[in-house]
């Protein structure tokens, strides 16, 4: 489904997955109101890509949770289609960076009825075109860039036919034998990893080796006081 403009992709899933039959990718060529992680601020110009899937997924919410994992495999896959495999990396929980600089970012949001998961709505934004300014992202641990920074980049309508088969492939991967190989997968090109780095919580900030992500998809940092297991927050290199 491509629209030319809508508030944000996000919304716009909200909005039609009670009447969606089957799992549906959601593009928009313009967004007006978008939104990150913690309702930050995401800029969207046209010839970036915003867009979002709503799956049809069963089991419970943290098994669904997991696909982050698989969304940033598949959007790494379909970068380095047009940019240099080795300057791809993940970084914990949901963005790819490009030459150290954020260049995708990954948003889920699910809908629970009677305790399972009724779908799940992954938003993929990524900036083809141009990168926001840094006075727009002061909030972001890493500097953005954008694909076309490193090289010619897909239109978005290309970017989208890539990435839909890309995860295709991980969600049957996942549908077949779970988590483990896309884990595996996504910490063969993990960020920083073995390295000392900062998890920024709510009310704290540990700092610690980066030693995994564990089956949970918890991030486990080797600290002072023992390991941590870190289900959610914000990683400063």
């Amino acid at each position: 489904m491509i629209l030319d403009q809508v508030d944000s992709t996000m919304a716009e899933a909200r909005r039609r997955a009670p009447t969606l039959s089957g799992s549906t990718w959601i593009l928009a060529h313009e967004q007006t109101a978008a939104h990150g992680r913690r309702g930050r601020a995401w800029t969207s110009p046209r010839g970036n890509f915003s867009a979002t899937l709503v799956l049809k997924v069963s089991g419970d919410p943290a098994q669904a949770a997991l696909r982050s994992f698989s969304i940033a495999v598949a959007l790494r896959q379909t970068l380095a289609m047009t940019v240099p495999a080795k300057q791809l990396t993940l970084k914990w929980p949901n963005d790819v960076l490009l030459g150290g600089g954020k260049v995708a970012g990954i948003l889920l949001e699910t809908t629970v009825q009677d305790g399972g998961i009724d779908w799940l709505a992954i938003g993929v934004g990524v900036n083809l075109a141009a990168a926001p300014s840094v006075d727009q992202v002061e909030t972001l641990a890493v500097h953005p860039v954008a694909v076309s920074d490193f090289g010619p980049a897909h239109s978005p309508q290309d970017f989208l036919f890539w990435l839909a088969s890309h995860f295709a492939e991980q969600e049957q991967m996942f549908q077949e034998f779970g988590f483990a190989p896309i884990r595996r997968l996504w910490l063969n090109h993990a960020a920083r990893l073995g390295e000392t780095i900062t998890a920024r919580l709510p009310n704290e900030d540990v700092t610690g080796r980066f030693e995994t992500v564990d089956e949970n998809g918890y991030l486990v940092l080797n600290t002072p006081k023992g390991p941590r297991q870190i289900a959610a927050g914000d990683v400063f290199f």
